[in-house]
């Protein structure tokens, strides 16, 4: 690599810096620090509550931090021209986020056909079915309504949609998500797959341990506030870490205390 021969790592797609954030009373993020290496798989986990959420929008700009900073690919996070900034990145949403009354490959197609990226439809439409097809749907699933699709079909539209733009960094908001889990395998294999195919950079959030361990290359535990353990997803059984220990074998008993 050309950095590593003058000495120098490359910097992370992403990082947050001592990042706080509060809403009134209620301190989310206390000091939040994390790297996500170019190209790599960064899953987040923790508990309800504990601010996943936040940093995710925090670093996409729609929520402003109240202290500490964030950059992307070594910028400063929003810099710049909103709408380029945006266009970097690709979103697959917890609850699919699908719009109802547009069919499918208008769905998939959405960013294409408005912005700084816009296509004619019958272009956009070729990349939409292009991209269903990536993710297992046949082409006749382009012309019908989300309200037609089984849940998996909808995550399907909705991982395809992400995609559509060829994003560099994509944002998983728990992938699998009231699905079966032989449904939930399918789209962790396709989510890895796809990630690795496009060498794009990976954050996700989620409670679901067989998405950590299918989806991660890097885990990151938040728990109050900030990053109570991040490392390998190989390191993980044997972190020794008592909060990770607890949470990902899903114990009552241990040092985080369960919400009665």
């Amino acid at each position: 690599m050309t950095a590593m021969t003058q000495g120098k790592l490359p910097h992370p797609m992403i990082k947050m810096d001592q990042v706080h954030k509060a809403f009134g009373d209620n301190r989310v993020l206390r000091g939040m620090d994390l790297e996500i290496p170019k190209g790599s798989s960064m899953v987040i986990i923790g508990g309800s509550g504990t601010g996943k959420s936040v940093a995710l929008k925090s670093v996409l700009g729609l929520i402003t931090p109240d202290s500490g900073e964030i950059f992307v690919d070594g910028k400063p996070a929003g810099a710049g021209d909103r709408d380029a900034f945006l266009a970097r990145f690709g979103m697959l949403f917890q609850g699919g986020a699908l719009f109802d009354s547009l069919p499918v490959w208008q769905n998939v197609a959405f960013r294409l056909m408005r912005g700084a990226l816009k296509r004619p439809a019958h272009e956009a439409r070729e990349i939409a079915i292009e991209k269903l097809r990536r993710v297992g749907l046949k082409p006749d699933v382009a012309d019908r309504l989300p309200a037609e699709l089984s849940g998996g079909m909808q995550k399907r539209v909705g991982l395809a949609r992400a995609i559509a733009a060829e994003p560099e960094i994509i944002f998983f908001d728990e992938p699998t998500t009231g699905l079966d889990p032989i449904m939930s395998g399918v789209i962790n294999d396709l989510i890895r797959e796809i990630v690795v195919e496009m060498g794009a950079t990976a954050m996700t959030i989620t409670h679901d341990m067989s998405s950590v361990r299918a989806i991660a290359d890097n885990v990151a535990m938040l728990h109050d506030g900030v990053i109570q353990w991040a490392g390998p997803v190989a390191d993980m059984d044997q972190s020794g870490d008592p909060y990770l220990d607890q949470f990902i074998h899903g114990r009552a008993e241990g040092p985080i205390e369960a919400v009665r």
